[in-house]
């Protein structure tokens, strides 16, 4: 071995060797063990360090490398060098414990480094002032242990993650996770990709900066943040909330790019901590809520879109290769890389397991149900019924006042396409639709069937489980919420939703003044909203003003005529009756209920059949009115009545009069 390739390690070890006089042939084996390292270094110890930052080997090429950016000195080098042999050679730490005695320390001291490692201090400076105050420390690349001791009994040690990265090992940070290569299952769409490089080419022209990425999915948004920091030929580094010391050191060394993650609060705002001795660029990514900040960098915003519907086509054609149901999907769909990937891969294996070489159209629905089975949580309810045209009776003005809307929910996406600036200028392809009307006039079964038709899941959202006593939670769960169903590509269900969008009203106590600020987060998310909400209320009047106006469609549901209570009634009975046509007739005329209501006499008169032992028959009908009817609170049309109340002969004798 020739002196200018001995590594740092050993330089350090003849420096510790030269504290000790020598005693001759019967010193300690800790002192023989050091004088080797003496011999084959030579006296002139700091030269051959010297030597060797000129020339590293692959033993301190890391730790060099690291030195030059973070600007440590020689005595700052050493010292890490000899930190490090104490980890990973147990002889070292032996040594080190000898020259320490009688102080109990396998790990080197303050005191032991800065007399040993003197001679190495340029201009004069002291040792323990170049450990103390120098970047080594400040980084965190070195900890100070014991501080509750005198300055210099304080030993020295690293952060294990610091250690292996040092040793050449492919470790991560505690608490962060390290992303790889491959990026999803799908690839980025070129108008995202194009976003990706615009952006890399900023940070990488202003290192001293940091982007925010916004996105309602975590998933997706991490993918992007991964590509930006392969861009910039770095692996991503995903970190939590708690920064440890010497990270900065980590992210040098290993050559990372910090990604900041943050699901924030309505309203939140969080200045990120600093890295120490980091002055690279900087990510950060949350939802769509708060503000994320920095004190000492150039701050840069960006919202992740959703990709335009050529772009989704050539998602879902590689997702599911084919080509035809693709066309559909990014027409009726509006959905993103990562969702898209995801349903892809659900339907393929569905259409696998029932032995079809190609996903249908109800692969990718029932996929779109499955993908999100737990992913609302408790905060919304399924609604999984697949409501036909035949299962809907409205009257004609309803009925062309929902379609109007489902051709609204369809065309949202491109609908301003060709459009003066006025009609474009804030326009955002988000529906918010009120269903008006009394109870059991169809808005819930309307929702379903709307959802139906644009193959789109219902949630009903639950009321009891977002509202809560403690402020900011209700805010804070209608976040998670309105954020999933945007990614999810969700329809939402408000019923009686007037209990959530109340009108504010005069502030005499602070209940009020917390109540109006919920309404006014709700009035800015809900018109924010990127996916399709169906509100349903028994009165408009009981909505803020300012509320209804945010509007794209109101429904009143009227109360079914005598036509349209026909139509009900023989959707419900189907053909396990026996009533004839005029009897229906009647029916309709006289019995003034709505849809809900006629649902609840047909279930209680099949009922009535089935302890019979035989299908519904006119007498069952009655009695099953006058149950609905005295429900309400109300008398039955006396046409309806029975005499004596459930006597079939009776009922068959006031039906033919």
């Amino acid at each position: 071995m020739t002196t200018s390739s001995l590594p740092l390690r050993t330089t350090v070890l003849a420096a510790l060797a030269l504290t000790q006089e020598d005693s001759g042939d019967g010193e300690a084996i800790e002192l023989r063990y050091l004088r080797q390292h003496l011999d084959a270094t030579g006296r002139d110890w700091v030269a051959r360090a010297r030597e060797r930052l000129t020339r590293p080997g692959s033993e301190d090429a890391g730790l060099v490398m690291l030195g030059e950016v973070l600007g440590l000195s020689l005595v700052e080098l050493l010292a890490v060098a000899l930190v490090a042999a104490v980890e990973q050679d147990p002889m070292v730490g032996r040594a080190v414990a000898y020259l320490q005695a009688p102080v109990e320390a396998s790990r080197p001291t303050l005191g032991l480094v800065s007399s040993a490692l003197a001679p190495a201090a340029s201009g004069g400076q002291e040792a323990l002032l170049l450990l103390t105050a120098g970047a080594a420390l400040g980084s965190g690349l070195l900890t100070r242990l014991r501080e509750d001791l005198p300055l210099c009994e304080q030993t020295l040690a690293m952060p294990l993650p610091l250690f292996l990265a040092l040793s050449g090992h492919d470790v991560t940070w505690p608490g962060a996770t390290l992303g790889s290569a491959r990026l999803m299952d799908a690839p980025l769409p070129p108008s995202i990709m194009d976003g990706v490089r615009r952006h890399a080419r900023f940070l990488a022209g202003s290192p001293r900066s940091m982007l925010v990425l916004r996105g309602t999915s975590v998933s997706e948004t991490r993918t992007v943040a991964a590509a930006v920091a392969m861009t910039l030929g770095r692996a991503p580094l995903f970190l939590g909330a708690e920064l440890q010391r010497g990270l900065g050191p980590f992210l040098i060394q290993r050559g990372l790019l910090p990604i900041h993650v943050h699901d924030l609060a309505p309203g939140e705002r969080k200045v990120l901590p600093n890295v120490p001795y980091y002055d690279g660029p900087v990510l950060a990514i949350t939802g769509p809520e708060g503000t994320l900040d920095a004190t000492d960098r150039t701050v840069l915003r960006w919202s992740v879109p959703r990709p335009p519907s050529e772009e989704r086509r050539a998602l879902w054609e590689s997702s599911l290769g084919a080509p035809n149901l693709a066309e559909e999907l990014a027409r009726r769909h509006r959905q993103g890389a990562g969702r898209i990937a995801q349903l892809g891969r659900l339907a393929r294996q569905k259409a696998e397991l029932d032995g079809r070489p190609a996903p249908e159209l109800q692969d990718v629905l029932a996929a779109a149900w499955e993908a999100e089975s737990e992913g609302m949580g408790t905060l919304a309810e399924p609604l999984m019924d697949a409501i036909g045209d035949d299962a809907i009776v409205l009257v004609p003005q309803v009925k062309r006042e929902l379609e109007l809307l489902l051709a609204r929910c369809r065309a949202r996406d491109d609908l301003v396409h060709g459009l003066g600036p006025s009609a474009t200028v804030r326009y955002r392809a988000g529906v918010r639709a009120l269903f008006m009307g009394a109870s059991g006039t169809g808005k819930t079964l309307a929702a379903g069937w709307l959802a139906t038709k644009l193959g789109l899941p219902l949630y009903r959202v639950d009321l009891a489980s977002v509202t809560s006593k403690y402020i900011g939670e209700t805010e804070k769960n209608l976040s998670q919420l309105f954020a999933r169903a945007e990614h999810a590509d969700l329809v939402l269900l408000f019923d009686e939703a007037d209990s959530l969008f109340a009108k504010r009203t005069d502030v005499k106590d602070s209940n009020d003044r917390f109540a109006n600020a919920q309404t006014n987060y709700l009035l800015q998310r809900i018109e924010a909203f990127d996916g399709v909400a169906i509100l349903t209320s028994n009165s408009k009047s009981r909505f803020d003003s300012a509320f209804t106006r945010r509007l794209d469609a109101i429904i009143d549901f009227t109360l079914p005529g005598p036509a349209e209570r026909r139509a009900l009634w023989t959707t419900h009975l189907g053909m396990a009756h026996e009533l004839p046509a005029k009897e229906l007739n009647r029916l309709a005329a006289t019995a003034d209920l709505a849809g809900g209501q006629i649902r609840n006499v047909v279930l209680t008169a099949a009922l009535i059949a089935r302890e019979a032992g035989r299908s519904i028959q006119p007498p069952d009908i009655i009695e099953a009115l006058v149950h609905e009817y005295r429900k309400q609170g109300r008398e039955p049309p006396s046409e309806l009545r029975t005499t004596p109340l459930g006597s079939a002969d009776g009922a068959r004798d006031t039906w033919r009069r």
